[in-house]
């Protein structure tokens, strides 16, 4: 179930909601309005090479930790 964000169109009001596959279209919960633009979310914005952050380290092999390689208890131990 994911949260998006609106602006309205008719009185400008930013907000969020929660938008569940079978839910009614949503309104403005300031005018009711039904003239919503959905907003770019922050994490869609700066996630992955789509921003241009493309200097961040790999996956660790051994767990998939995103601090990369040697950032686990996992790598480098064979017992």
């Amino acid at each position: 179930m994911p949260i998006y964000e609106y602006t309205c169109g008719s009185c400008g009001r930013e907000f969020e909601t929660l938008v569940r596959g079978s839910s009614p279209a949503p309104e403005c919960p300031a005018c009711h309005g039904t003239e919503l633009r959905k907003k770019l979310s922050t994490f869609a914005a700066l996630s992955g090479a789509a921003s241009g952050n493309t200097d961040l380290p790999a996956a660790c092999g051994s767990c998939g930790h995103p601090g990369g390689p040697g950032a686990c208890q996992f790598s480098g131990m064979n017992s």
